[in-house]
């Protein structure tokens, strides 16, 4: 058998490969993105490269990168990193991945959990009343 060479898939967005996107301004990469998306990065443009720099500050220190911002819209640049979002207890770890470009933060850490409810107790219902005595 013939060794195959085996290519690494080379990730695209919009036309665009994830490297040259991630080598463009927070702004000029906002071109990119979902008109809804694009306006909050072009309006808060300036929280979201904070943000960027700060994570990129706790990477070179090699400490976790956590956060309460849920609406941080997520850009090329973050692709690849490690974030913990809070969901209002704990911080959910959340793998940046290419698909996720457009999108937020908290749609990836979810806030609510799943309710198991337990048979009903002692006067909860009119019949199990008559049990209390």
């Amino acid at each position: 058998m013939a060794e195959e060479v085996i290519r690494s898939k080379e990730q695209i967005y919009r036309g665009q490969t994830l490297e040259y996107l991630k080598g463009l301004d927070v702004r000029e990469s906002a071109k990119f993105l979902p008109s809804r998306s694009r306006r909050y990065v072009l309006h808060n443009f300036d929280t979201v490269e904070k943000f960027i720099k700060n994570c990129e500050e706790k990477i070179s220190r090699k400490k976790k990168i956590r956060t309460h911002l849920r609406d941080i819209v997520i850009v090329p640049k973050l692709v690849g990193l490690a974030i913990g979002v809070h969901n209002g207890r704990a911080f959910n770890e959340v793998r940046i991945t290419a698909e996720m470009i457009g999108h937020r933060l908290g749609e990836f850490a979810i806030t609510t959990a799943k309710v198991n409810h337990s048979e009903a107790g002692i006067g909860a219902t009119k019949s199990s009343r008559a049990l209390k005595k």
